[in-house]
């Protein structure tokens, strides 16, 4: 038995604890740096991407002269959806939000190949945007489609540039009512406080479409207080005759009403055309809104 042995026995027995050679301290190895993330497979996009419009348009559209009904929130747009979905040559279906999707070209071959073909990446959104879209109209058996979700009004000339057949209609209302309405829908989640730039943005990018594209512009409040002047005139607009079957709009089915997706609550649910609020006065509009006001002759 080694004297190693036996000392570390009584000094365990005594102490709990035994004696070993101390190791070479190595030094620590600096950590290897991590190479960056790639990024994701929908953030990559194709080199030299172009929004343009379509290079064959005989094959690269089915959709044609598409209507996009252009309005900020809280203007009344689902309103006015449901009466136009009550046509029986228009189809107006929820917001698709379809502005929103995109594609993934997540390997080289597959980015390879469609430079190839001759796509840029916006392209092949833009077949993918057009093919939802035909596919709603096709279901539906009637003839017009008009698309209305709100945000489409940020990339209006993106839509123009997709669809260079498009039509537009441009729903205006009270931007302070538009203040008001947007705050009581959700009134812990969207404080007055931002109200005003929040639907603002939207009504600004609004008035810049109205300045730069041709279509039909028609008031909320118009539309509630004499509709059916209102709606001859859009009619008119649209190349279809009066129906007045479209304002009893709660006898079709116009999908599901709930948020995200339109207007969901009870004034869309009772089917009929309800009376709007009563405008607001001037000496209680907030600065930011008198120009827009002065601009849509509300002030």
């Amino acid at each position: 038995m080694s004297w190693k042995y036996r000392a570390n026995a009584t000094l365990e027995g005594l102490t709990g604890y035994t004696i070993t050679r101390a190791g070479r301290r190595r030094a620590a190895k600096a950590p290897e740096p991590r190479p960056a993330p790639r990024p994701a497979p929908e953030t990559q996009r194709l080199p030299d991407d172009v929004v343009r419009e379509p290079v064959d348009p005989a094959h690269d559209r089915l959709l044609r002269e598409p209507v996009f009904l252009l309005s900020s929130v809280r203007s009344g747009s689902t309103l006015l959806r449901v009466i136009l979905n009550s046509h029986s040559r228009i189809h107006s279906p929820i917001e698709t939000h379809f502005r929103r999707m995109t594609v993934a070209f997540g390997t080289d071959p597959v980015r390879q190949a469609m430079r190839l073909l001759g796509h840029t990446h916006a392209d092949v959104e833009h077949l993918v945007w057009d093919r939802l879209l035909h596919r709603e109209l096709s279901r539906s058996g009637k003839p017009i489609l008009v698309e209305k979700t709100p945000s489409n009004v940020f990339v209006w000339k993106r839509l123009r540039t997709c669809w260079p057949d498009a039509r537009f209609i441009f729903l205006l209302r009270h931007p302070m009512s538009i203040v008001q309405s947007w705050h009581e829908a959700d009134p812990v989640k969207r404080p007055m406080a931002e109200a005003v730039p929040r639907t603002l943005a939207y009504m600004n990018h609004l008035q810049e479409a109205r300045t730069q594209v041709e279509g039909h512009t028609l008031r909320y409040e118009d539309l509630v207080a004499e509709p059916e002047g209102t709606l001859k005139d859009l009619c008119a607009f649209l190349g279809v005759s009066w129906e007045p079957g479209m304002l009893n709009y709660g006898d079709k089915d116009h999908g599901t009403f709930q948020k995200g997706v339109g207007d969901w609550r009870d004034k869309i649910k009772s089917g009929t055309v309800v009376a709007g609020r009563p405008l607001p006065p001037n000496d209680e509009l907030p600065p930011e809104l008198e120009e827009i006001c002065r601009l849509w002759d509300y002030c």
